[in-house]
């Protein structure tokens, strides 16, 4: 299914709920119960995302946006005037505004599963910036992705946006697979800019994940009210609480919701048992140094060419080069 109208279009390539279901099902069914953060960004939990991002504790979205405003000529000159700008995650698109207007990419293609946010922030790009050919696809970019043909002149070659430090929420294995997949799709002699959260204290980091206003708890929480509204479910959201803490060893934030009592939830068809205390883990967020995320890089066959940090080395943006 596809819109589309002079300089802009749009494709959804999401399912409506079989995958989410599926996915719920498997989750829920293994001994650590566990939940796909990509669900988290239905119409609320983008709602909510956005006023996590300004948030005092939640340092990541300011300090990544004022990297990009700093330092985004230097960023443009790497990708290359008149390229095919792709953005995996697209969200807001305040940080991609910034790009486009340094880069002036022939054609930008936004990627993301959260189908009325994209097409809201990409028809608004579309408007503000009628020269650039705007295509919207709602999809799940871990998997690989039909992309339409461009009429750009430009868009031979592809640079890949990832912003926000999503790419955290990926094991290292996981990241570095998905890494070679985005390098493949950028081809040789394109280019990857990656947002990346860096390692730093650990109270910095738990701060950032459980705000004094409650607003992550009730973000996390959001998955489970999801569940009950497009799949059925039963979980009574005044049984499970909040819980996020950074595991140093791993050097991840885990995100949890816990059951505060023994209970059973039904969910399409099936039940699920909860032990008093017992979690479900909603999402990870793996933090790196520049040189570890260097290397992951390295590993998935690209060229680290560039990092640009703020002041106090909270958040790093790598471009990396596809050798050719």
């Amino acid at each position: 299914m596809g819109r589309s109208s002079a300089g802009y279009a749009f494709h959804d390539l999401q399912p409506e709920t079989g995958g989410f279901l599926e996915d719920v099902l498997a989750g829920l069914a293994k001994p650590q119960k566990e939940l796909p953060p990509k669900y988290f960004y239905d119409a609320r939990g983008s709602e909510l995302f956005e006023a996590i991002c300004e948030l005092p504790e939640y340092y990541l979205t300011r300090t990544e946006t004022a990297i990009m405003r700093d330092h985004g000529a230097d960023m443009a000159s790497h990708l290359g005037s008149g390229c095919a700008l792709i953005e995996f995650g697209s969200g807001s698109g305040r940080k991609t505004r910034i790009l486009i207007e340094a880069a002036a990419p022939a054609a930008y293609l936004a990627i993301d599963i959260a189908r009325d946010q994209l097409e809201a922030t990409a028809a608004e790009l579309a408007r503000d910036f009628p020269a650039l050919e705007v295509t919207a696809i709602c999809a799940d970019y871990s998997g690989p992705i039909p992309l339409p043909q461009l009429s750009a002149p430009g868009g031979r070659r592809r640079a890949i946006y990832f912003p926000g430090s999503t790419i955290g929420n990926l094991t290292p294995v996981e990241a570095r697979a998905f890494l070679r997949n985005a390098g493949g799709l950028a081809r040789a002699g394109g280019g990857l800019l990656i947002g990346v959260d860096l390692k730093k204290e650990t109270a910095r980091l738990n701060a950032a994940y459980n705000d004094a206003r409650g607003i992550t708890a009730e973000f996390n929480l959001n998955l489970l009210a999801r569940i009950n509204r497009e799949l059925g479910a039963a979980f009574d959201l005044s049984a499970f609480r909040h819980f996020a803490f950074y595991h140093e060893a791993l050097g991840r934030i885990e995100m949890h919701v816990v059951s505060t009592k023994a209970q059973t939830v039904a969910v399409g068809g099936g039940v699920f048992r909860f032990r008093l205390d017992e979690t479900i883990h909603t999402e990870n967020s793996y933090k790196y140094s520049i040189a570890e995320f260097q290397d992951l890089g390295k590993g998935a066959g690209l060229a680290p060419i560039e990092c640009w940090t703020d002041p106090e080395r909270l958040f790093a943006v790598h471009y990396f080069a596809v050798p050719g």
